[in-house]
């Protein structure tokens, strides 16, 4: 029997995951199968069970159940934990293991775009599971602040307190930013896939600053125009994130991790994006 893995989520039809473990699976020599199930929220505590029953190996979680499917693993990793968010999950004999690859992607595209986080005011949007699993990396970075913002400061501050003790990180609403100045703003909100971006003040980016927003493709067009619109000198969508993530993935799974440039690089050039 083929190896079965997938990516789980609502929208799915989207997803570039599909595309990229299969050229990950050919540059290595091995064979698999890996879809793109779209599993609505009231169907999720149903589906998983189900997957496993029949022989998925691994599952990667995107929008909307990051937070969800966390709490539905027999165990976790340690960051997967303090996260209170899951990316992958891995099959063992009586059920599911969440693992969060998130951080690890997001700061290995970082490096790769030449964005530094150490003494660097960071602004980020959202409160949800994609946020929840880059903020402990980030502040691994020692940067000098990190700010959690939503359109109301509740949720911020609920995360704001489990990530405390790992570094200065400080909640804060939207439109409280006004007179903020940041280096690298990164979105997490899911607002793109609505063709919108959160109500922001003006003049959020300081001299030489990043943006940066978590989505790919369309899902990351308006907050990466809106950011070019107030002066940001580097604009990435989160493309080379989802590669670097499905690579930590696919290492889990399989014990190997692939190399990346070659899919980035291709997913690049055929506007894949």
């Amino acid at each position: 029997m083929t190896d079965r893995y997938a990516v789980i989520g609502q929208p799915i039809a989207h997803s570039l995951s599909p595309r990229i473990h299969q050229q990950f699976a050919r540059s290595l020599g091995v064979t698999l199968c890996y879809e793109a199930i779209e599993i609505s929220a009231d169907r999720l505590e149903m589906m998983l069970p189900r997957l496993h029953s029949e022989h998925y190996l691994g599952l990667n979680v995107t929008l909307p159940h990051k937070t969800a499917v966390s709490a539905l693993c027999e165990k976790h990793s340690e960051r997967a934990e303090l996260a209170g968010a899951v990316n992958v999950l891995v099959r063992s004999a009586t059920g599911w293991c969440g693992d969060n690859t998130d951080g690890e992607g997001f700061l290995c595209d970082l490096d790769r775009l030449g964005i530094a986080l150490q003494g660097r005011r960071v602004l980020v949007l959202g409160a949800g599971g994609a946020v929840r699993g880059i903020l402990a990396p980030l502040l691994s970075r020692a940067p000098a602040e990190v700010v959690v913002s939503g359109r109301t400061p509740w949720r911020p501050e609920e995360i704001a307190k489990v990530f405390a003790a790992l570094g200065p990180i400080r909640p804060a609403a939207h439109l409280a930013l006004k007179g903020d100045r940041f280096d690298l703003v990164i979105n997490g909100t899911a607002a793109g896939h609505e063709g919108t971006v959160p109500r922001l003040p003006q003049g959020l980016f300081a001299d030489g600053a990043a943006a940066y927003d978590l989505s790919y493709g369309k899902a990351a067009e308006p907050f990466l125009a809106w950011a070019e619109a107030q002066g940001a000198a580097l604009r990435s969508d989160g493309v080379g994130m989802l590669v670097e993530q499905a690579a930590a993935s696919f290492a889990l799974w399989r014990g190997q991790r692939p190399e990346t440039a070659p899919v980035l690089a291709a997913l690049r050039e055929s506007g894949g994006t």
